[in-house]
């Protein structure tokens, strides 16, 4: 994953304003002002310093969504299949499992690197997912796998998508639920609300984190896009983890907004975050560890 005032980049938001600004890279969001060249700079630098931090702490949880997001596509044997922000590369993986012909993409090096050892058999290559390298119709499947909330310009990103599926091709794109219903990232979320913090200077202001957890702003975000058959829906799960402290060394390490957003405070305030997150996650504790809620909204659409 990546707080009013600072928690405006974690909340959710319904029919969330957007509207292009007059210095190109500006956007308005939500009623905010966001520099989205700064905001995608700030993440590829953070996803490359955290790449295998995010492999060792989150990754296993974000795979389990692989299947899900395959079958949304409509992946079988002899698709052409493009993952977008491949990370570690376990939907690429997958999909290949599945028979599909495969390529990852990713903006981080570190991430490419990281898939392509794991994965020898697929191709992985580093690319902006607004400007892929790719013919036009040359995909009949995207996926993107966590993805979509970690770009400043999702309908750039899913205007590309549209270019390189040929007709009838398939998107099909996945973000954590809201906080309420996904606690993984929610306990989190709950204890920065319980702080009074301002965001540190060093990160920018972004898009709304659980923008696309609504239902409506995901369906418009394809069908603004030309697609069609849009459908919205989550696959929910839980994740055993074995203490709190554990699931917060997940959470900041493993992340580049949270990681940010936490460790810029000072130290007075980050323990206190971290004592309202352990007494948040006691909610989840059995005898065996926590058992956290984990629910993910996956939205899929047709290309004509």
């Amino acid at each position: 994953m990546r707080c009013g005032g600072a928690y405006a980049q974690h909340r959710g938001t319904r029919g969330a304003g957007r509207a292009y600004g007059a210095a190109e890279g500006r956007v308005r969001m939500d009623g905010r002002t966001v520099d989205v060249v700064d905001f995608d700079d700030f993440e590829a630098a953070g996803w490359r310093r955290q790449a295998d931090a995010y492999d060792r702490h989150l990754a296993a949880v974000t795979a389990r969504v692989a299947g899900p997001l395959l079958d949304a596509a409509g992946v079988v044997p002899g698709r052409r299949l493009l993952d977008l922000g491949t990370g570690p590369g376990q939907v690429a993986a997958a999909g290949a499992a599945r028979g599909a012909e495969v390529v990852g993409v990713d903006a981080a090096p570190e991430m490419v690197a990281l898939a392509s050892l794991r994965h020898p058999g697929i191709r992985f290559q580093r690319a902006d997912a607004r400007r892929l390298p790719l013919p036009d119709a040359s995909m009949d499947a995207v996926v993107g796998n966590f993805v979509i909330l970690h770009v400043g310009q999702p309908e750039e990103v899913v205007a590309e998508a549209a270019r390189v599926l040929a007709p009838g091709g398939v998107l099909a794109l996945s973000t954590w639920d809201a906080p309420e219903r996904c606690r993984l990232v929610g306990i989190l979320i709950d204890a920065l609300r319980e702080i009074d913090l301002a965001a540190p200077p060093e990160l920018p202001d972004g898009p709304p984190f659980f923008r696309f957890a609504d239902v409506g702003e995901f369906s418009r975000l394809l069908r603004g896009a030309g697609f069609t058959e849009v459908r919205v829906g989550t696959v929910a799960f839980r994740h055993r983890v074995r203490t709190a402290a554990v699931l917060w060394q997940a959470l900041i390490e493993g992340t580049v907004r949270s990681r940010a957003l936490v460790l810029g405070q000072p130290a007075a305030t980050r323990s206190a975050i971290r004592a309202a997150f352990e007494r948040l996650a006691g909610a989840y504790a059995t005898p065996d560890g926590l058992d956290v809620p984990v629910s993910v909204t996956i939205a899929a659409g047709v290309r004509p």
